[in-house]
């Protein structure tokens, strides 16, 4: 009774022997923002075997208010969300091997994580991304986990491949011109109402107790306390392009990736360049030695400041744009310095 995971033990309809499947199974949590620090969090405390976070961002302070695992230290130091996610995960449960990725989560960077898979789940901010977990899922069969919120509304659902619709059934095409917290703002609730329905349908899932599995969809709003629950299995369409008969995957396909995606909750704009290119960040900060404001550097990035702009560099090539949500400036400002 006073074990570490005691009173989850007795909680579970299949006991000690649910915890055991728990502490076996590895998960894939793709973005490590709010939702995804939440999710984190949650697993890692529960006791999950193995975690691997892939995030292409940095913790800035305004993350603060939402993003429970960093700290102001962690804004400071400038570090990437997955690396400092890993730093105060292991802190809370050493026994949990924990994988941080500071990537672009594309199909070439997530596919070489998927084998052994059991459960993805989803931190993500944004829809083509979402669509492409969802392919990837489907393609190689693994359950994943779709959440989203802004303001004080959020959602969720379960997609198991094989049974029932997947997200492209029930979302003919990709959402455009919808709230962001650019526009909408967000609250701390929403966020852990949202992660609480993703986590304990991945308990469920990773405990060996797929039968309680709602595969429905959620959607609440914390603010006006309204909840409902849309039963989603006849909406499964027999031709969509993920799950249908004859499934083309559209969103692994290099026309359906942008280039540059404006980031959510920032006034930001991500510039991702061709897949295989590297930047040697020493050699970076020698180059725009003099030429640009407020250089500095960590083994992970560099950033620096022009007029009203701030650009942060990632060793996979990536360039964050702060201070404009227009690609063709951001663009521009990524030619400038980086060729």
């Amino acid at each position: 009774m006073n074990s570490r995971y005691s009173r989850q033990t007795l909680f579970f309809p299949n006991g000690e022997q649910g915890q055991q499947e728990l502490s076996a199974k590895k998960v894939l949590l793709i973005g490590c923002g709010a939702l995804g620090s939440g999710i984190a969090e949650t697993l890692v405390r529960a006791g999950i075997g193995k975690l691997l976070i892939i995030d292409r961002d940095y913790v800035d302070e305004s993350n603060l208010q939402r993003q429970q695992l960093f700290t102001e230290q962690d804004v400071q130091e400038q570090m990437p969300k997955a690396e400092a996610a890993k730093r105060r995960l292991q802190q809370i449960n050493r026994h949990v091997e924990i994988e941080a990725y500071v990537h672009h989560a594309s199909p070439q960077t997530v596919r070489p994580l998927l084998p052994g898979i059991d459960l993805i789940m989803d931190g993500t901010d944004n829809f083509e991304t979402r669509w492409m977990i969802n392919d990837l899922a489907h393609l190689h069969g693994i359950p994943w986990i779709y959440g989203a919120c802004v303001g004080s509304y959020g959602l969720s659902c379960t997609f198991i491949p094989g049974k029932g619709p997947c997200l492209a059934c029930l979302m003919e095409k990709m959402p455009m011109g919808g709230e962001t917290c650019d526009t909408a703002g967000i609250i701390a609730p929403a966020v852990g109402m949202t992660v609480s329905h993703q986590t304990v349908q991945a308990l469920k899932l990773l405990s060996g107790n797929e039968e309680a599995v709602k595969t429905e969809l959620c959607s609440f709003d914390v603010w006006n306390s309204s909840w409902q629950s849309l039963k989603i299995d006849r909406m499964k369409k027999e031709n969509c392009p993920t799950c249908g008969h004859t499934p083309d995957y559209p969103y692994l396909k290099e026309e359906n990736t942008a280039r540059t995606a404006v980031l959510c909750g920032r006034d930001t704009v991500q510039i991702r360049p061709p897949e295989g290119v590297k930047m040697d960040l020493a050699k970076t900060a020698e180059r725009l030695a003099g030429k640009v404001d407020q250089c500095t550097s960590n083994d992970y990035l560099l950033a620096f400041t022009k007029g009203p702009f701030k650009l942060v560099a990632f060793k996979d090539g990536r360039v964050l744009v702060h201070g404009t949500k227009k690609p063709d400036e951001a663009r521009s400002l990524y030619s400038r310095y980086f060729g």
